[in-house]
């Protein structure tokens, strides 16, 4: 059992602010997703591609090219661009073959606590879900979220909101290398 007598600091879900929100609606691609990229009528550029984990990706005349922090259509447009010196009227897809799946860890009063992988997108209740639910020992206005970038920030939720899916407990997004800890 996972004791503490003082919460700690702390910043409520409600009252937290992302410091690197999402701002586009589209999947976004990351190191570790497989990308297959087709150069219509370049069959020897075409291919699949793994995102490294500084986020580029090895081509055939381009070497290496960014591609983490993209929307799949927008590298498409970037290589097209790139790849005009080369080819004539380059047309270029992508699509995401295989996402790689976010690693967390989920502590304290949990059934089996660990490292998990869970799916981007994920949020605090899918987690905690995956490691068997809550204890009969957990305090359900205890749950955290340790998330260590930009800076250590302890994300205070209560299980009943996550549960009900109010307030913003029902639309924040796990990241990885998040910590939630259930005392």
């Amino acid at each position: 059992m996972l004791a503490c007598a003082s919460v700690g600091n702390f910043v409520w879900v409600d009252e937290y602010m992302d410091h690197n929100p999402q701002t586009t609606q589209g999947y976004v691609i990351g190191p570790g997703d497989l990308l297959s990229i087709k150069v219509f009528e370049q069959e020897s550029m075409s291919g699949k591609q793994r995102v490294r984990d500084d986020g580029k990706i090895t081509m055939q005349f381009l070497n290496e090219v960014d591609a983490s922090g993209y929307e799949p259509q927008k590298l498409a447009e970037i290589l097209q661009v790139k790849l005009k010196s080369f080819i004539n009227k380059p047309l270029v897809t992508i699509s995401v073959e295989e996402v790689k799946p976010l690693s967390i860890t989920v502590l304290g009063e949990v059934v089996r606590p660990g490292l998990l992988q869970v799916e981007p997108g994920a949020g605090v209740l899918q987690a905690i879900a995956q490691a068997g639910g809550p204890t009969v020992y957990a305090r359900h206005d205890r749950v955290f979220v340790v998330r260590q970038k930009p800076t250590l920030t302890r994300i205070r939720f209560d299980y009943q909101a996550l549960l009900r899916a109010t307030g913003k407990a029902a639309s924040f997004r796990l990241k990885s290398g998040d910590a939630i800890i259930l005392e």
